[in-house]
Order: C-alpha cells, then structure tokens, then sequence
C-alpha cells in the first residue's frame, strides 16, 4: 500500500476537537457582531440569560444525535444517522440540508472578512481580501484534521484571551453599576423582543454540533461526546459572561434607548491601550478566517463520505497523502469551487455583503442546523426503537431524544416566525420564505432524485447508505507506524 485510504484515523483528542468546535462558532464574531446586534434589535435586557437558555436548549438537542454518533461513525453523521434510524430517502435528503446549512456559513463569513481588512488597511474592495481568504482556506484543507486543529488552537487561545480581556474592560467599567438583570427572566422575556434575543443566541452557536464528521479521525467515541458538550458549555458560558460586560460598559440607559455605543475593540482599547486594540482587532481577522476554514472542513467530510458512500462521484472520495492518514482533498476541492461560484455570484450581482449577503446566508445556515438538530432527535428514537446501542440507559434512547424532539420542533417554529426581524425585514414579511423555501427544496429534491436513481438502479448500494465501514486492515493507524514484525 502506498499511501493512506481514508482520513488521518486516531489523531484528535478531546482538546483538538474542542478547538474545532469554538473555532467553528467564532467567539470574536460573536463579540463584536452578534451581541451588539441583538442588544440593537431586540431592545432587551435579558441577553446573558438568552445565551444561557439556548445552551441548554441545543445540549438537550445533541444528546440522541451524539449517542447515536457512538454507534454509528460517519463523516456525514446527520446523514448517516437518518438513513439508520427513519431510512436511506430521510438520510439523503438531511444530506442535501446538512451540504446547504454548512456551505452558507461559511460562505457567509467571507463578507465579514473583506470588509474587516478593506476597513483597516483602506487598501482595495471587500471581495478582493474575500479572494484572499478562500485561497488560505483551500490550501489550509490539504492538511488533516489534526494539523489544522494546531494552528486553529493557537489562535482559538489568543481569540479567546482577547474576549476575556474586554471581559474585563468591561466590567470594571460600568456605566451604572454592575447588576444581574441580564439573567432576571422578566428583563428577557418580554413582548417583541425576548423572541429576537433567543434567535440570535441560538445563531452564536452554529457549528458547535459538528464534531460528530470527525469520527474518523477522534481518538474514541467518547471524546466526540465530551468536546460537544464541553463546548456547548464554554462558549455558553463565555456569551452569557461577555454580552453581560457588554450591557454593563455601555450601561443600560443607552442600549434602551438604541443610541449608538461604541464597538468592542475601541471599550477593549480604551482599558489596555491602542496596542491591545489593535491585536483584539487583527484576531478578529484571524477569528473569521479560521471559522471560515473550520466550516470548509466540515463540509468537506460530508462531501468526502458522501462520495464514499456512492452518493456523489467517488472522487470526492479522494484523499491527501499523509504518513498518519490524509485530509478530505476531493471534498475540499469541490467546496472551494462551490464556495467560490456563490462568492463570485453575490459579487456579479453587486448585492450589500454585510447587509444581504452575511446576514441572508448565516440565518439560512443557522436554520438549516437547528432543523438538523431536531431531525436528528427523532431518529435517535426510532435507531434505538430498534434494538440499537441496548447498553445506553432509557434516558439516552428514548426520554431526553423525545424531548429534544419536542423542543426541537417549538424552536423551529419559534425560529421560522421570527426570520423577518433576523433579517431586518418588517414583521410579517414573506419574503424569507419566499426565498429560502424554494432553495431548500430545490436542494432536498436533487439528492431524493439521486436516492430514486440509486434504489432502482443501484439498490446494493442504496440498501447500505450509512452503513459505511472502515477497514482496519486497509487503513494506517498512527498508533502502529514504525512497528516491526
């Protein structure tokens, strides 16, 4: 054998995927977009305690989809998991979603990189830097898991020290004392605006629930459902605490009344000197850039084990040389070419990239994951209805998935009715339904399309969708590289 057939098996621990995780979700977006935003438009208090909630609203989601994920290993768990639990049509047209969800988020964040550098260089249009990015991220997909896992640590630890440095800032300034109503129900839920705050906290945390299309390469099963966890927890706490400074800095009075305040960087600033301000304002940079390139990786594992699995073209199957095990090459190659095609398209039709773009595409992506996420909890009790995983306790088969169901359903719903406000649109508006529906469906259709195709024409494998298995004997193990026999 001259070189590996699948991805860098063995090779990420818990710490590794973490890291993946948080990159994914990008505190530093979060800080400097998406808490002033909701301050702006929801016009509550309450924020904190809605980052709070939602934690343990997604928590409660993951849990059949993680312990489902011990059972069935895959580089396209939601996939997978549907085709095992409620059948091959349901796994394929979750794919279709799962490709649609990921695919806009990263591409939603290449607006927010260009404006960021065209802003501070003053050199160039936001596309151009935009172009710039996509290069780093399809050269950053040639290495593994791993390997980008390193370098996404370093700068996940700077991004995160930077956070906790305006954490700081802000909280030994406050405008008018420091108080808890952030976390006093009666300061969040409240007519108009509680809703808009819970949406954009179930938005921060996009890409925490993708560790699961690491299965080949995490070290156990287990580690994948300790870093999900662990991470809905860090980066719930770490919002919860960092829109509380944010309330506290600019003071209640003035987020009241919607005047403006200033932005993240200057508070962080203003406390540790321009020196300070200038880094938190470089690793945002890097912060997009790395969510940017953590999102590629994921949706190159759905489209490397799709291929795999004979749904697409096997040559998305293929992978990069490693001693250890390569990265997804064919799955990277085509997400880039997707990624720079909607790039180039939203540039061409010279739409608002902030105003349109990030904001259109990150809400469809963030959608898209909350639905996968309810998906994945009924199928995690019809998997285990069928006599799968018989060592997992009740409560892991069938009471917390059903009730993640239930959740699910009321938070898509709860979600879907306040899309207008996300998008900045009048209440009441159709017009993301109008859009969004058809681009869902046309998605959904081509892969239910391919399954029709398959299971008339290629039933042996139609039959087998999700099943895949690594061979052991076909694969290098880090752990075995050197021995003699």
């Amino acid at each position: 054998m001259t070189g590996p057939v699948t991805l860098a098996r063995r090779t990420m621990g818990v710490g590794a995927l973490l890291g993946v995780a948080a990159v994914a979700s990008s505190p530093q977006t979060v800080l400097n977009g998406g808490i002033p935003a909701t301050y702006a438009q929801s016009g509550v208090q309450g924020v904190p305690l809605s980052f709070v909630i939602v934690m343990g609203v997604l928590a409660l989601l993951a849990v059949g989809y993680v312990a489902v994920s011990r059972h069935v290993p895959h580089g396209a768990p939601f996939y997978a998991q549907l085709a095992r639990g409620l059948g091959p049509g349901w796994g394929l047209a979750v794919a279709g979603i799962a490709l649609l969800g990921y695919n806009c988020l990263q591409v939603s964040l290449f607006p927010l990189l260009g404006t960021a550098i065209a802003a501070m260089t003053g050199i160039g249009s936001w596309w151009m830097w935009a172009a710039a990015g996509w290069l780093v991220v399809l050269l950053l997909g040639r290495y593994p898991g791993a390997a980008n896992a390193k370098f996404l640590g370093v700068l996940l630890a700077c991004e995160i020290g930077i956070v906790l440095a305006f954490d700081i800032a802000a909280l030994s300034n406050p405008a008018q004392g420091l108080t808890l109503d952030g976390f006093v129900p009666s300061e969040l839920f409240v007519t108009g605006g509680g809703a808009g705050a819970l949406v954009f906290a179930a938005a921060a945390f996009a890409g925490a629930e993708s560790l699961p299309a690491y299965g080949d390469e995490a070290r156990s099963t287990g580690t994948i459902v300790i870093a999900t966890f662990a991470a809905y927890g860090l980066l719930g706490g770490l919002y919860a605490l960092t829109s509380w400074a944010y309330a506290a800095v600019v003071g209640a009075t003035r987020l009241s009344t919607g005047a403006v305040v200033d932005e993240p960087m200057a508070i962080l600033a203003g406390t540790w000197g321009p020196g300070i301000g200038a880094m938190g304002t470089v690793l945002l940079i890097t912060s997009v850039l790395a969510a940017m390139s953590a999102l590629a990786g994921i949706s190159a594992r759905y489209l490397r084990a799709l291929g795999d699995d004979g749904v697409l073209p096997a040559a998305l199957a293929a992978v990069s040389p490693g001693a250890d095990g390569g990265a997804p090459r064919g799955g990277s190659l085509a997400q880039a070419a997707v990624s720079a095609v909607v790039l180039g398209g939203f540039v061409v039709a010279g739409v608002d990239p902030m105003g349109v773009m990030f904001v259109w595409l990150s809400t469809i992506g963030a959608v898209c994951i909350l639905g996968l996420l309810m998906l994945s909890s009924w199928s995690a009790v019809s998997f285990f209805g069928k006599g799968n995983g018989s060592r997992e306790s009740v409560w892991v088969r069938q009471l917390l998935p059903g009730a993640g169901g239930v959740i699910g359903v009321l938070t898509l719903v709860f979600t879907g009715s306040n899309l207008p406000m996300m998008l900045g649109l009048p209440d009441g508006s159709p017009l993301p339904f109008q859009i969004g529906v058809p681009v869902l469906a046309v998605t959904v259709l081509l892969f239910v399309v391919r399954g029709r195709w398959l299971k008339r024409h290629r039933p042996q494998i139609y039959e087998q969708l999700g099943y895949r298995r690594v061979d052991p004997l076909r694969v290098r193990d880090p752990r075995i590289v050197g021995l003699k026999l």
